[in-house]
């Protein structure tokens, strides 16, 4: 088994209304709801709105194609990692910011957020961690970043299939990462146009 993830957009205003006790439970319902099935398509993708109908100020992000495995993620990060020093310096400036704000860990070694701030009321030493944790002024950067970053894009395509790519492994080549990156920007346009902020519980 691999670590999976499932990213929700909340209205953070809602959220910070939610007893601090209740919390966990709430976001655990919006992760995974009860009455939750595919339709006769199957699975969804992209935004569900609202993730549960019993946490109607949510939505969560199903990404195509990675089966709700975080390791896509992993090796996007891994292949920004090894071609950042080939792109261009205005791409990377504007990659590090949005890539190091949801899947890049950058030169931070630190494994996840602090749940500090969501479960504030928790009178043991254990809070759930969680792999993503960014307040809506936070999304409101990630979107300028991604504004930047998107125009330049394609001139990473020559760099990352000569230093970055990985036939047969999750994020194969250019394509696959740009894609990858793709969903990612409209995860965080659909938060940054709502107003909402982005969590992502370890489960």
């Amino acid at each position: 088994m691999g670590l999976d993830i499932t990213v929700l957009g909340l209205d953070w205003a809602e959220l910070e209304r939610t007893p601090a006790a209740e919390r966990l439970a709430v976001l655990y319902e919006a992760d995974c709801p009860d009455d939750d099935t595919d339709g006769p398509a199957g699975p969804r993708t992209g935004w569900v709105i609202p993730a549960s109908p019993e946490v109607p100020w949510s939505g969560r992000y199903e990404f195509r194609g990675t089966l709700g495995s975080y390791k896509p993620h992993f090796w996007a990060a891994n292949g920004w990692d090894t071609v950042r020093g080939f792109a261009d310096p205005a791409l990377r400036e504007a990659l590090d910011g949005f890539l190091g704000g949801l899947i890049w860990w950058g030169d931070d070694d630190e494994d996840g957020e602090t749940a500090a701030g969501v479960f504030p009321s928790d009178p043991e030493p254990w809070r759930p961690s969680l792999q993503l944790l960014v307040p809506p002024p936070a999304v409101t950067a990630l979107a300028a970043h991604w504004n930047r970053a998107a125009p330049l894009l394609t001139g990473l395509r020559e760099a990352y299939d000569a230093h970055a790519s990985r036939p047969g492994g999750w994020i194969a080549d250019f394509e696959e990462f740009a894609a990858l990156l793709g969903q990612w920007a409209d995860l965080v346009d659909g938060a940054a146009r709502r107003g909402w902020g982005l969590l992502a519980l370890h489960v």
